[in-house]
């Protein structure tokens, strides 16, 4: 199918608690937004708080289901601060439906002979580290879902590595083994993990790696949603272990 394409039911996501990491602009605004707009209560996560309780008035003026604030700094999060945010989970909500893994950051377009070791293990911290503890921590919450997706943030260079993208690529090629390895797994049946590549969209971060690139050329992260609905509602019941473009 052309995920592009997709028209969901506006009720697809009716009563669903589904957590956003990176929610404070771009795609995960974007998803937050569009995922609220069809039902969902969203837990946004982010760096900055005045970011999220921005979205957060702007989801309630929708009318759409009240969401929740969990900031966390995911480069330096804890085991600790983990179970701190699953007591919060469990205490406010009882279960979780889904999980967007849209926080990443860039790191530096530099080749690996002189990546700085610090952006290094910055990148590695917030794009593999974290969504790798984060879905390990919340699975019990995962479980008790009648059907849950998570659904990890790939790219172009996640699938083939590409000069000068180092960190960023690594973690993005390593995030698609952890989505297929938690999938072939299958140690809870109900849930079903897969991997998105937006493709070039009009971020901040897409405007970093290419500073010289017009961004009225390429599309919103408004308008690459569909594809984002897909695999977060039930139409996408047997997709496990897959990874998709958003813009196909």
């Amino acid at each position: 199918m052309k995920y592009s394409e997709y028209q969901p039911r506006a009720d697809l996501l009716k009563d669903k608690i589904i957590l956003i990491t990176g929610a404070g602009d771009g795609i995960g605004r974007a998803a937050a937004i569009s995922y609220a707009l069809h039902g969902a209560t969203v837990v946004l996560h982010g760096r900055t708080l005045n970011k999220l309780e921005v979205i957060y008035d702007e989801i309630e003026s929708l009318g759409a289901p009240q969401p929740a604030i969990l900031p966390l700094q995911l480069s330096t999060a804890s085991q600790h601060d983990y179970e701190l945010l699953y007591d919060t989970l469990e205490k406010q909500f009882g279960h979780l439906d889904g999980i967007l893994h849209n926080a990443g950051i860039l790191g530096d377009r530099v080749e690996l002979a002189h990546y700085p070791i610090d952006v290094w293990d910055d990148v590695m911290a917030v794009n593999l580290r974290a969504p790798f503890l984060l879905t390990q921590e919340l699975m019990p919450l995962l479980q008790k879902s009648d059907n849950a997706s998570v659904v990890f943030a790939s790219s172009g260079v996640g699938r083939e590595v590409r000069e000068k993208w180092g960190a960023y690529s690594v973690s993005k090629i390593a995030i698609e083994a952890v989505s297929k390895l938690f999938a072939a797994e299958n140690v809870y049946p109900n849930i079903r993990f897969n991997c998105i590549n937006p493709g070039g969209t009009r971020t901040a971060m897409r405007a970093k790696a290419y500073p010289d690139e017009d961004p009225l050329s390429l599309p919103t992260p408004e308008s690459i949603m569909p594809a984002y609905l897909y695999l977060m509602g039930e139409d996408s019941l047997q997709m496990n272990g897959q990874s998709i473009d958003a813009q196909d």
